[in-house]
């Protein structure tokens, strides 16, 4: 099979369906190509309130964006694999159903989660804890009775609501045990220095607005210290910041977990380990950006915790160190939802005027669009790393410095 497309967009999520239907909107031909049986990506399982804007509801905001899609014509291909990415004269995309060539592609292949594994890991009902929000939000099936969720992140806390609000029973999040694959999320100043940052999901006016102050205080380390070891109550869920998970016990599934007390700097404190009844445990270790196929394809690449880790070097139109190759989502770095999808309008509005479709309004576009990624990123809830803003700021210095031929 040989099709041709002017832009083909890899991964149907957040980014990549709103890129598909913004470019289509401008009539650009656009196919669109996912490994997963369905499009939506993530959205379907996701739901989190964002301030002023009420509630995300991503299964409603990926049927919005799949029938946009269906209606301006454009050929969402669920089901495809992609294996390779080599640029001729154009694009050419090796999958599990042929080849594909476009002028343009985007990569929106989105993130992979980072689970911590810990003794008894490999029994049934230790999963991800994007598993369990995918049980529990997409088909409707709760992960078990009662779990306990080890790593305190972005992603533990905003799932840990979901499945409160879901009726999951989540007897407490802790950490995982101090390790050599732990790192710093066994450490609870690290972990304590987190959840200030995540304050802004707090249900309560004074929670907010004293986690802001306690950051910008950098009280992190006294709250490591006098966190109390039965931990305080957020939605109703224990944050044990003191506790870290030893083994997960059961014969052919998951019975209990074994409980230890830790000190500020993560070290377990003997005697002081205690069995807790638990049917399930998610472990939450964060994202990383699901960046292979830029690799194939061969693009520059550059390191940023604060983005994830590796992420393709790419520049504030989202376009990527190789002709016609744009990114957009969390392969350019972990953010929200909100922002994939501004990043995915900014990148088509960027392959449009590149492919001189746009007309005279065609930079305007980009420049409205650049300025909506940075509305989302500024007023978007969750942010899943520090200094991300700072971080975007050197990467797109970097990227002055490749394309003006000093990096090349």
């Amino acid at each position: 099979m040989n099709k041709m497309a002017h832009l083909i967009v890899i991964g149907a999520g957040p980014a990549g369906l709103s890129a598909a239907a913004s470019a289509a909107e401008q009539g650009l031909p656009v196919t669109v190509l996912d490994e997963f049986t369905e499009p939506g990506g993530r959205m379907p399982g996701q739901y989190h309130e964002e301030g002023s804007q009420g509630w995300w509801i991503g299964k409603h905001v990926s049927d919005e964006l799949i029938t946009r899609c269906e209606e301006l014509g454009v050929d969402i291909r669920c089901g495809v694999s992609v294996h390779g990415m080599e640029y001729t004269t154009t694009w050419e995309i090796s999958t599990s159903y042929g080849l594909f060539t476009a002028e343009y592609v985007l990569l929106a292949t989105g993130a992979a989660e980072i689970p911590v594994p810990l003794d008894g890991w490999t029994l049934p009902g230790v999963m991800s804890i994007g598993a369990a929000q995918v049980l529990t939000n997409v088909h409707y099936v709760k992960p078990g009775e009662r779990g306990i969720i080890v790593g305190m992140n972005v992603l533990s806390m905003a799932i840990a609501r979901e499945l409160s609000v879901a009726g999951v029973k989540v007897a407490a999040i802790t950490l995982p045990c101090a390790g050599p694959l732990a790192g710093a999320a066994a450490d609870p100043t690290a972990s304590a220095k987190l959840l200030l940052q995540l304050s802004g999901l707090a249900p309560a006016a004074w929670m907010r607005a004293g986690g802001k102050l306690a950051a910008t205080m950098r009280m992190e380390k006294l709250i490591a210290r006098c966190y109390p070891h039965r931990g305080f109550r957020l939605w109703d869920i224990p944050i044990r910041l003191r506790t870290a998970v030893k083994s997960v016990n059961g014969q052919d599934r998951v019975e209990s977990v074994t409980l230890v007390h830790v000190k500020p700097d993560g070290s377990p404190i003997a005697g002081s380990e205690r069995v807790e009844p638990a049917d399930f445990v998610a472990l939450s270790g964060g994202l990383y950006p699901l960046a292979e196929l830029a690799a194939v394809a061969g693009c520059k690449f550059v390191y940023s915790p604060e983005l994830g880790g590796h992420v393709p070097l790419h520049g504030e139109r989202m376009e990527t160190s190789l002709k016609g190759l744009y990114v957009a989502g969390n392969i350019t770095g972990i953010e929200s939802g909100l922002v994939a999808m501004a990043q995915g309008r900014l990148a088509a509005a960027s392959m449009i005027h590149a492919a001189g479709l746009g007309g005279a309004g065609g930079e305007q576009r980009v420049q409205e669009a650049i300025r909506g990624v940075h509305f989302a990123r500024k007023h978007a809830l969750i942010q899943f790393h520090p200094g991300i803003t700072e971080a975007r700021t050197q990467l797109y210095q970097q990227w002055e410095h490749f394309s003006s031929g000093s990096g090349a």
